[in-house]
């Protein structure tokens, strides 16, 4: 197979990105950009020498992969066309303005055997990517992603727009079916809430908490990581973690032990953190945009290659979601 002919729909931030990435792979022969407001799709397409075009239509012929970086409410039109011309696609987080939504884009895929992937990009964090290599089984997971208010995404609420890079990441760690989802959240600028805190119970004992704000003061992304086989701590915007294995602590935990069945030994001079064997998680530093769409092109060029994220899992995410959005009408303030 030669270079893969893409494009991108919509010429925002994203969008612009995208472009630019698809214009420097070897892989990605990008030929145009799309826009409904024709002089910002004229703008990057200048930048990329590409084609630029008002309706996205015009370019169904012309391309075999695109992204779509649209506003939410559009995703599943535009996905529709594309996918029914045998169009590879890769949407922007969320998949669709709702489950059932994202499900017939998933079906519709599966029907024409069309490969779709999800933006959600975090999970190519280079720090998502490294825990990944470790193969550990969680059984609790607290994460937090906070940021000043960003001014756009105001059509949907922090759980679609911010949350669900986490629900995403959570799910693909837990591996198990959802038991309970219990969630609070407050609008407090627009009509969809601005922060939230959500907690998932999971069939296999896994525990989540997930919490995400769009009205701090500053920007944050952590997560800590509870299993059997280690600790982690990791931030994905310094891109950087430490992870506590258990097999290496096991002649520190036995020495802890044997001195508390000492009557008379003390432990205000021991520092609990010096009897630790910590790591720092071994991090490549890459871009997520750039691996999530080497992915994608690889999956189109190699059926037995997949997506970072595949559709099934951007469905999984936009469910969850719906779950915790259900549960926040459902909490009693009074």
């Amino acid at each position: 197979m030669g270079k893969i002919r893409t494009a991108v729909i919509g010429a925002g931030k994203m969008g612009g990105i995208h472009a630019k990435v698809y214009s420097q792979l070897e892989q990605s022969e990008l030929v145009a950009v799309v826009d409904t407001q024709k002089e910002r799709a004229d703008k990057i397409a200048q930048q990329y020498d590409c084609g630029s075009f008002d309706d996205y239509r015009q370019i169904v012929d012309k391309v075999d992969a695109v992204t779509i970086s649209a506003p939410t409410i559009c995703h599943l039109d535009l996905a529709r066309e594309f996918i029914r011309n045998d169009v590879a696609v890769m949407i922007e987080k969320p998949l669709a303005a709702s489950a059932a939504q994202g499900k017939e884009i998933v079906d519709l895929a599966k029907e024409r055997n069309v490969v779709v992937a999800v933006g959600h990009s975090e999970r190519c964090n280079p720090v998502v990517q490294a825990m990944k290599r470790l193969d550990i089984e969680p059984k609790f997971i607290e994460a937090n992603r906070i940021s000043p208010y960003p001014f756009r995404s105001t059509d949907i609420g922090v759980v679609l727009d911010v949350m669900i890079h986490d629900i995403d990441i959570i799910l693909s760690l837990a591996a198990c079916s959802i038991k309970k989802v219990d969630a609070v959240g407050v609008n407090v600028i627009g009509d969809h809430e601005d922060i939230c805190n959500a907690r998932i119970v999971f069939a296999n004992g896994c525990i989540a908490n997930i919490t995400a704000s769009r009205l701090a003061m500053k920007t944050q992304r952590k997560v800590r990581v509870f299993s059997r086989q280690a600790y982690l701590s990791l931030d994905y915007l310094k891109k950087e973690g430490v992870i506590i294995k258990a097999a290496p602590n096991t002649d520190m935990m036995q020495w802890i032990r044997q001195q508390q069945e000492k009557e008379d030994f003390d432990f205000s001079e021991v520092n609990w953190p010096d009897l630790l064997h910590i790591e720092q998680l071994d991090i490549e530093d890459t871009e997520p945009l750039r691996v999530e769409q080497q992915a994608f092109l690889k999956a189109i060029a190699n059926e037995s290659d997949r997506p970072e994220v595949t559709a099934e899992e951007g469905l999984a995410a936009m469910a969850c979601a719906e779950q915790i959005l259900e549960a926040i009408k459902q909490h009693k303030w009074d």
